[in-house]
């Protein structure tokens, strides 16, 4: 018989909050309209939620995405005429994304594929158990952002 393995509570967490992610993606991508993939869709929500005029450096930050890996989701985006990336009027230097009529479009119809799911979730929870995780979370998504940030000024030279 193979000894039990005593799993910690931190990996425990980490593995959940995995599992959930991946159950996220998927639910979210079955929903997206034919060609819109799930970065091209987290793009959509970020400035539906922030507001359009954002650069390609703040979507990167906030979606924690690398500034190449944006840079083609945004190139896709463009291509299939999902959203316009163009110069800042104020910096040339930088550029601005907003979502195209397309893109808006393409974003309202993933979310009301979305609706039922979120229907149901909020059938299968209370608002007092989200309410009572969300401190911990935030925590933990703060501790993992100092960290990363203290692992990214630490880290040797090459």
């Amino acid at each position: 018989m193979a000894p039990l393995i005593e799993e910690h509570p931190e990996v425990q967490v980490f593995d959940e909050i995995g599992m959930i992610e991946v159950g996220v993606r998927t639910i979210i991508t079955r929903c997206l309209p034919v060609g819109v993939n799930y970065p091209q869709f987290e793009v959509m929500n970020l400035l539906a939620r922030r507001g359009e005029d954002q650069t390609p450096a703040q979507i990167a930050a906030a979606l924690q995405m690398t500034p190449g890996a944006i840079t083609n989701t945004l190139q896709r985006m463009e291509a299939t005429g999902l959203a316009l990336v163009e110069p800042d009027p104020k910096d040339g230097r930088k550029k601005r994304v907003r979502l195209t009529p397309a893109g808006r479009s393409a974003y309202q119809r993933a979310m009301a594929a979305i609706k039922p799911r979120m229907e149901s979730l909020r059938e299968g929870f209370t608002q007092k158990e989200f309410r009572e995780v969300l401190p911990f979370l935030k925590a933990l998504r703060e501790w993992m952002d100092e960290t990363a940030r203290l692992a990214t000024t630490n880290a040797a030279p090459a």
